[in-house]
């Protein structure tokens, strides 16, 4: 399933991601030589319609090539692309297949060939090394721009401040890129804003050319006041046989339209996250990040309406029915509480 190359194949960097399915055939491993080793690993499309990374290094080789007449790099490249069948379609992951990004090495989920495709990926760059890791994302709902970490370790915070202040620290879900590839190098998860948005694909363009020309990263602690760090401690998803929607009439959960507008707002407590349908049991399942139930520590049914027992803030909350089904509703945060100045 993988094609591992050692070049840019003639005309990829004209290819939009609708088309790489056709020049490239399947997922696709291309090691790009550089000034110094070991090399930046970097994974695009891993959700098809999610295509800012792609945009972002695309533009960022061509501009090199167009300056050098070559391409010639500051640090070594290894570029992964991912879901090229789901990219053509415009779509996060096609019918049948698994997310990409909660199939890599320590995913909770049944095997799969895909499954496959991730740790033979992560076996081919633990032999090569690398320097860093970058998973490249968009968002669907209205969010700021944003770096995830697995770790609380100043490298990793370092690469992610380099990206903004705003910095989130998750271990669930699993089977995440940047939770593979932790083990190898410090790994950030990038969330560019929505897809399209040009200042996305500029931000991680220059995020993605700064690493590159680093020559070390960090590890003296990184002062607090440097940094907005939260920390995820539960998943919302919807049950399969609850429906919802955003038009309060015939449908078990009623979403309120503007509930984007909640994203990384510290939400007070009784805060209404959705109203349920007279004589309908509908529920939200509330997963923290040891896999545990716990919507009862949460959230409160009053008056109908699923309410927030805790002040809290969300994030990635979405209008799009079709993530909030294949992937969650959205995630709850804290502010990362420390006792000292550094993490």
């Amino acid at each position: 399933m993988l094609r591992e190359l050692d070049s840019l194949p003639d005309g990829l960097l004209e290819t939009d991601s609708r088309r790489l399915a056709e020049r490239l055939g399947a997922p696709t491993l291309i090691h790009l030589p550089g000034a110094r080793g070991p090399a930046l690993f970097v994974s695009v499309l891993l959700h098809g319609n999610e295509t800012v990374g792609w945009e972002a290094v695309r533009a960022l080789l061509r501009e090199r090539l167009e300056r050098f007449g070559e391409l010639r790099l500051p640090r070594a490249l290894s570029l992964f692309i991912g879901n090229v069948s789901a990219a053509a379609g415009g779509v996060r992951r096609l019918p049948g297949q698994p997310d990409y990004n909660r199939v890599w090495p320590g995913s909770e989920e049944p095997e799969t060939l895909e499954h496959r495709l991730m740790r033979q990926i992560v076996d081919i760059m633990a032999r090569r090394g690398i320097f860093a890791s970058l998973d490249l994302h968009n968002n669907t709902g209205l969010n700021p721009h944003y770096a995830c970490v697995n770790r609380l370790d100043e490298r990793f915070l370092h690469l992610a401040r380099l990206f903004g202040r705003t910095v989130v620290y998750f271990i669930r879900p699993t089977g995440v890129q940047s939770m593979a590839m932790a083990e190898l190098a410090p790994a950030v998860t990038l969330e560019c804003g929505k897809v399209g948005e040009q200042a996305g694909i500029e931000h991680a363009r220059e995020f993605v050319e700064a690493v590159l020309h680093l020559s070390e990263i960090p590890a003296q602690p990184l002062p607090a006041r440097e940094i907005d760090l939260f920390h995820t401690v539960a998943q919302i998803r919807i049950p399969e046989t609850v429906s919802f929607g955003f038009d309060p009439r015939d449908v078990d959960l009623w979403l309120d339209p503007e509930l984007e507008r909640m994203n990384f707002r510290e939400l007070p407590i009784g805060t209404p996250f959705a109203r349920v349908r007279p004589g309908s049991r509908a529920t939200l399942n509330v997963i923290d990040e040891l896999g545990r139930d716990v919507g009862a520590r949460y959230f409160r049914l009053e008056d109908g309406e699923w309410r927030l027992r805790r002040c809290l803030m969300p994030s990635m909350l979405t209008r799009d029915e079709t993530v909030i089904r294949q992937d969650c509703l959205c995630y709850l945060m804290e502010r990362y509480q420390t006792p000292s100045a550094a993490w």
